[in-house]
């Protein structure tokens, strides 16, 4: 009667939770982040949970042969919706019709060649092996694609490892036991109901607070990025160095400011779309260019940003050095123009800096260095001026101030 109680009181849970994974998938019409098919997962389950009941002992039918291939569609319906919300193309109706088929005809040849002992433990087999693969994918998640969800991970690794576990002693003691390890009132089927009744508590309302935080995620990489060329704004700058200076022993930063030579007149003779595409050509080049770990930004107009971590004055010259030349070798088609458009640009370089609030005094000093390489010609690099000593400063303070300052 309590194991009865349990099972219900799980359908009730998967069924209620499917119309909620299903409300949020109608809110998320671009992006449904594998909520439907969570939705799937759980009313696939819970149907299952509701033929098990009006099933009541383990028999050959139907009834019974729909729900052991139903409970194990459930699980290939949630890794789908898994892989689609870390945004994997993944097809759906296929794999699960063909799964359900092949299962359904392995259930009739277990039957027929080795009775229904076999098939029951093939259903707690096949759990076991599928919560397996699940968990391992999670593990190896936590290492690659998803190391922003590492907590939330880890906590799911372990929910569905629990899963695994007692299906794969569910499994011995059906090989071991016969049916009878099937009794929902035996002490290991109210275990098993226990957990998974806690698992329909929690593993639902935890898959909706990841989508929350990846929305959440989105939105704030939304704001901190140019929407034309996708590369950091001035705030996803800030940010980005703050988090870099806030690591311990982290090292000084230098910025690179760029501006496209002669922009306005492109604009003006070939329009305003071959302006947006040159912005767009410039940010990929800028984008490849700049090494692994770097930050590549557009502060608005023609002006890109490249602040270099981890290296010292030579080095972000030869960084500079090689961006304008990638910019001046790399011509761009353009429409309704007969002929490719090469680019030159001006780059100024600012000296090294130690604290995200010191970045507006590196722009001024890139700045400054820029507008010298403009009246200077243009497709080219300019540091910054050493600073100025202070005519007040003792002379003591004024060496040690340039030393520190000099590139």
């Amino acid at each position: 009667m309590v194991a009865t109680i349990l099972v219900g009181m799980l359908c009730a849970h998967l069924l209620c939770f499917t119309v909620m994974f299903l409300l949020f998938s109608k809110r998320l019409p671009g992006k449904k982040m594998g909520m439907d098919l969570f939705a799937l997962g759980n009313f696939l389950l819970g149907l299952a949970y509701v033929l098990q009941l009006a099933e009541g002992q383990p028999a050959w039918s139907a009834v019974s042969v729909l729900n052991h291939t139903l409970t194990l569609a459930a699980p290939v319906a949630y890794w789908l919706g898994a892989m689609r919300f870390f945004g994997q193309a993944v097809p759906v109706w296929r794999p699960m019709l063909a799964f359900s088929l092949a299962y359904a005809t392995a259930q009739a040849l277990v039957q027929w060649g080795l009775g229904p002992v076999a098939r029951y433990a093939m259903l707690s087999g096949m759990s076991a092996l599928l919560f397996l693969v699940m968990t391992l994918t999670v593990v190896f998640g936590v290492r690659t694609f998803a190391k922003d969800l590492h907590r939330e991970m880890v906590f799911f690794a372990l929910m569905i490892g629990g899963i695994c576990v007692l299906n794969a002693i569910k499994f011995v003691k059906i090989i071991t036991g016969g049916l009878d390890a099937l009794q929902m009132d035996s002490s290991f089927q109210l275990a098993f109901y226990i957990y998974m009744s806690s698992l329909g508590t929690v593993l639902p309302p935890s898959i909706i607070w990841l989508v929350l935080r990846r929305l959440t995620d989105d939105l704030r990489n939304m704001a901190a990025r140019d929407p034309m060329t996708q590369l950091l704004n001035r705030r996803g700058l800030s940010d980005a160095l703050a988090l870099h200076f806030n690591a311990r022993h982290a090292s000084p930063a230098y910025l690179l400011l760029l501006d496209i030579d002669h922009f306005k007149r492109i604009n003006d003779t070939y329009g305003h779309q071959a302006g947006d595409a040159v912005l767009c050509h410039v940010a990929e080049v800028l984008r490849t260019t700049v090494r692994r770990g770097d930050l590549a930004g557009r502060i608005g107009g023609e002006e890109f940003v490249a602040i270099c971590l981890d290296t010292d004055a030579a080095g972000i010259l030869r960084l500079a050095q090689r961006l304008r030349a990638a910019i001046e070798a790399q011509a761009i088609d353009i429409a309704d123009c007969d002929h490719a458009l090469r680019l030159t640009a001006t780059i100024g370089v600012s000296h090294h800096f130690t604290s995200a609030q010191s970045l507006e005094d590196a722009m001024q000093q890139a700045d400054a260095a820029l507008y010298r390489g403009k009246a200077g010609g243009r497709n080219r690099i300019e540091s910054a001026q050493p600073a100025r000593p202070d005519p007040a400063q003792p002379a003591d303070q004024a060496v040690a101030q340039a030393l520190q300052t000099a590139d």
